[in-house]
C-alpha cells in the first residue's frame, strides 16, 4: 500500500484536485451540512479559481495522493506561526480504509518535522464523527470548538485539533 505524493503545480493538476473535491464533498458532506453549503464551499474554497488563488497568492501547498498511478485524494497545507495548518485532507470514498490517508498524514508529518515546525493543526466539522475518531487515532488532540463565519449566511462549526511535532 504505497502512495506517492505529487505537488500540484500545473493547471491540469489543479483541475484534478477540483474534480476530486467536487466528488468527495458531494458524497461526504451533503448529509452533514447540506447541498447548499457544500455548493458554496466548493465554489469558495475548492474550485479551480479558488485553488489557483490559494497556491499563487496565499502560500498554500497542495499535493495529490496517488496509489497505483491513480489520484485517490489530495491535501492542502499552509505554514503559519511555526505550525503546519492541514487545510484540506481528503481521500475518495472508494479508496478509504486502505491506509492511504494514514500514509499521506505521515508524509505531511515528516514535511513539518523537516521544516522544524511545532505541530500540525486542522479544523473538522463537529458532526464529522468518523473523521474526528480517525484524527484521534492518529494522535491529534481535540482543542475544543471553533466557529467561523464563511459568508453567505453559512458558518463552519468545527473542532480545532492539533498533532504536536516536538
Amino acid at each position: 500500500m504505497k502512495i506517492t505524493m505529487k505537488p500540484v503545480t500545473s493547471p491540469d493538476s489543479i483541475e484534478l484536485v477540483a474534480r476530486l473535491a467536487e466528488e468527495i464533498w458531494n458524497e461526504h458532506y451533503v448529509p452533514i451540512i447540506g447541498q447548499e453549503q457544500v455548493d458554496y464551499m466548493i465554489g469558495k474554497y475548492q474550485s479551480v479559481p479558488a485553488i489557483t488563488n490559494q497556491i499563487d497568492n496565499e502560500d498554500y501547498i497542495y499535493f495529490l495522493i496517488y496509489a497505483e498511478e491513480k489520484a485517490v485524494g489530495y491535501v492542502g497545507i499552509l505554514i503559519r506561526d511555526e505550525e503546519l495548518f492541514l487545510s484540506k485532507y481528503y481521500v475518495h470514498s472508494s479508496q478509504r480504509g486502505k491506509g492511504y490517508g494514514k500514509e499521506a498524514l505521515e508524509f505531511i508529518r515528516l514535511y513539518g518535522v523537516d521544516r522544524g515546525l511545532k505541530g500540525i493543526s486542522l479544523t473538522v466539522n463537529k458532526f464529522n464523527s468518523n473523521s474526528i475518531a480517525a484524527y484521534e487515532r492518529m494522535g491529534f488532540l481535540n482543542l475544543g470548538p471553533t466557529v467561523a463565519d464563511i459568508g453567505n449566511g453559512f458558518i463552519m462549526d468545527d473542532y480545532k485539533m492539533r498533532l504536536p511535532l516536538d
